[in-house]
């Protein structure tokens, strides 16, 4: 799991544009390194993703580096401010019991209620619910929604 936060928390992806931008570098850097995302969302000043690679796991710095990079370049060409460093910092998890791997899950698709931003999770469009209420089995959304997501111990005070 990688939570990542703009400088100073600062709101810089304040647009649907913005947002668009960086959550499809995130989902296609991700994929070009060979990572399964199972699940994210994307915030104004933050956010989290949580995906797995059986091949080369050694290689998410790099790919957060360049997801970091590209999605910087191109935010600071859409407010005309070259240079600004936009991420301060990024963290990441190793989930290696499968109850904090569901709880994790969970809490990355309900991060936009959280946050108070929509009432439901798949009214969001940058995050992975309305992804997971479309193509999960009914029997599996059932199934994350049972881990309670209140104590999931997450950097995550972005407000």
């Amino acid at each position: 799991m990688v939570t990542a936060a703009t400088l100073h928390k600062a709101r810089l992806l304040d647009s649907p544009a913005k947002l668009t931008l960086v959550q499809g570098t995130l989902l296609g850097v991700l994929a070009e390194f060979g990572w399964q995302v199972q699940a994210w969302a994307v915030l104004a000043n933050h956010y989290h993703v949580v995906a797995f690679c059986s091949d080369r796991p050694e290689t998410l710095g790099e790919a957060v580096a360049k997801v970091h990079g590209v999605s910087a370049r191109e935010l600071n060409a859409m407010d005309q401010a070259e240079g600004r460093r936009v991420w301060y910092q990024s963290w990441d998890t190793a989930l290696t019991y499968q109850r904090s791997y569901y709880a994790r899950l969970h809490y990355v698709h309900e991060n936009p209620v959280h946050h108070g931003l929509v009432a439901r999770a798949v009214d969001y469009e940058w995050c992975s619910a309305g992804w997971l209420e479309r193509d999960a089995a009914p029997a599996y959304r059932k199934m994350l929604e049972a881990f309670a997501i209140d104590r999931v111990n997450v950097i995550d005070e972005f407000d």
